[in-house]
């Protein structure tokens, strides 16, 4: 084995245990973006998604702007620096290091198909893909920013869903396959003695988050 192979990093361990660590969270109580204005903010969170707005004071920080708290459908809550001096920003974000990527919210299976056609009355273009161990709807806020709307292809217990992922992962890993799908999710739920719940969804192209920046993939109509 050669210097090089010995300095290689070896890969994380995927697991549902606890890791020995200094701390240990108990949840995501918020996630804050900068954003530009409050009417643009509370058109697209609250009016478009559905969120409700709980909270608004001072940006604690720099009182000059505007502190929005969403609760984003489960308690979990999504939080924006607004100020009405800020002019909204269509284009796409601008990719690096520390950027967001996207954000990603869960839906109601039942509500999948009607969520599109609100998109579409609300002229918010999105793309709708099947991203193996999920379903997923993808548009732009109006701030140019990614947002994923996620429906689980199986009914998942919020206190398992470490435990079926990271089994799921392991049974991936050993039939060599790529990426989780419906398959390894079905086979973890199984091996883990909970019901196999499949939502009904309709089937969709394979596609990822690139394909929403424009290089490729189907787009619905309307204007995001």
């Amino acid at each position: 084995m050669s210097e090089s192979d010995d300095d290689a990093p070896s890969e994380a361990e995927v697991t549902a245990e606890f890791p020995d660590s200094v701390i240990r969270t108990t949840g995501t109580d918020h996630v804050t973006l900068v954003g530009s204005n409050e009417a643009d903010t509370v058109a697209f969170y609250r009016d478009t998604l559905g969120m409700r707005l709980v909270m608004r004071q001072p940006n604690l920080d720099d009182p000059s702007a505007t502190h929005l708290f969403f609760d984003s459908g489960d308690g979990r809550v999504v939080t924006f620096f607004v100020s009405d001096d800020r002019d909204s920003h269509e284009g796409p974000q601008r990719p690096g290091i520390g950027a967001v990527h996207h954000l990603a919210f869960s839906l109601d299976p039942d509500e999948f198909e009607a969520t599109k056609d609100r998109l579409r009355e609300a002229d918010h273009r999105f793309s709708e893909f099947d991203r193996g161990a999920f379903h997923s709807l993808y548009t732009r806020d109006h701030n140019g920013l990614v947002v994923e709307l996620v429906v689980d292809k199986y009914e998942i217990p919020d206190d398992r869903r470490g435990e079926v992922l990271s089994t799921a992962q392991r049974l991936r890993v050993e039939a060599g396959a790529e990426f989780v799908d419906g398959d390894h999710l079905e086979a973890a739920l199984e091996e883990l003695g909970l019901p196999v719940e499949p939502n009904d969804l309709p089937d969709a192209a394979v596609g990822s988050a690139k394909d929403w920046r424009g290089e490729s993939g189907p787009e619905h109509e309307g204007d995001a």
